[in-house]
């Protein structure tokens, strides 16, 4: 691979982190509007803000490169975002759902930021972008491990409710039966 082919490569991966980041600006935006829990509206504006700075990083070390960032979103992202849109229109939009959603996405993310760092054709010669790749890595980690233990809690508080619950619906049976 050629010194151009292989900047045009760094400027492509770049880039589709930059869609990855968008993703997550867009799904966390959907999430706000899927919630009442303000704690949650919070700790989503505090994810967006997160991706923001992700997204001037990249851009930053992109015009080093002499590349243009995107100000696009992937084609998974937009499926994604699309059933989760068709999803709400059919049910209702749980605490347990939203995060499993955001769980979802920071999967995804994780994911596309370790190929990046693992791409033997990248070839990241720039100690920084490096740093900085595998810097938003761990944040990325630490916010799906966040999201994950709320979702986890989310789960076990409707499984204690629903059991509480579960002993005054078979009295309520019993009255209607006899």
């Amino acid at each position: 691979m050629g010194i151009l082919q292989h900047i045009e490569h760094q400027i492509s991966a770049l880039n589709d982190l930059i869609k990855i980041n968008n993703d997550r600006i867009t799904g966390y935006q959907k999430a706000i509007e899927g919630t009442e829990e303000q704690k949650l509206k919070k700790l989503f504006e505090d994810y967006i803000e997160d991706s923001k700075e992700y997204v001037g990083d990249l851009t930053e070390h992109l015009h080093i490169l002499g590349g243009d960032p995107t100000s696009g979103t992937t084609l998974t992202g937009k499926f994604h975002h699309t059933w989760i849109d068709v999803k709400a229109k059919f049910s209702k939009k749980d605490t347990v759902s939203i995060l499993s959603d955001c769980e979802y996405a920071e999967d995804v993310a994780s994911t596309a930021y370790r190929k990046a760092l693992d791409d033997k054709e990248l070839i990241w010669k720039d100690e920084r972008i490096v740093n900085i790749l595998s810097h938003h890595l761990k944040e990325l980690k630490a916010t799906h491990d966040h999201i994950k233990e709320l979702r986890d809690n989310a789960i076990a508080l409707a499984s204690q409710s629903k059991r509480e619950e579960k002993p005054i619906a078979e009295r309520a049976d019993t009255k209607i039966t006899n």
